[in-house]
């Protein structure tokens, strides 16, 4: 049960000694640490912009991300950004910035796999975005 300290600290405890219930402790004191991150610095995920063979464009309208002429491609690859996670995109990097680790995480991953070569060998065609940090 969460309580709150004189010294401003949250402690989480269970009068169990269960190896099971030790883990959830963990995984809730996780989460509260990085909600708390969140709120008060934020995440950031960057992600490059690398192409070999054709120049592709990222265009970002609402929270759909838009990737033309990707591999020469005629139809437009789409993905949308994850709840209120923030895409810029400036020159060939792109940033997603928000509150929520896990929604920046999966908006970068959706990106990055995006642009997912499947029928061609990867170390010729080294195109598509990339997480960098």
């Amino acid at each position: 049960m969460p309580s709150k300290n004189k010294d401003n600290k949250i402690l989480i405890s269970s009068k169990s000694e269960k190896k099971k219930i030790k883990s959830m402790i963990g995984t809730i004191a996780a989460h509260t640490r990085n909600m708390m991150i969140g709120v008060t610095e934020g995440y950031s995920a960057k992600l490059k912009i690398v192409y070999m063979h054709f120049p592709f464009k990222v265009e970002i309208k609402g929270d759909e991300i838009t990737i033309n002429n990707f591999l020469g491609e005629k139809i437009p690859r789409k993905t949308k950004a994850v709840n209120s996670c923030k895409v810029e995109i400036k020159d060939d990097e792109i940033t997603v910035t928000g509150i929520d680790k896990e929604a920046v995480g999966l908006t970068a991953a959706k990106i990055e796999r995006a642009t997912r070569i499947k029928s061609r060998d990867r170390r010729v065609f080294q195109d598509g975005i990339f997480r960098v940090e």
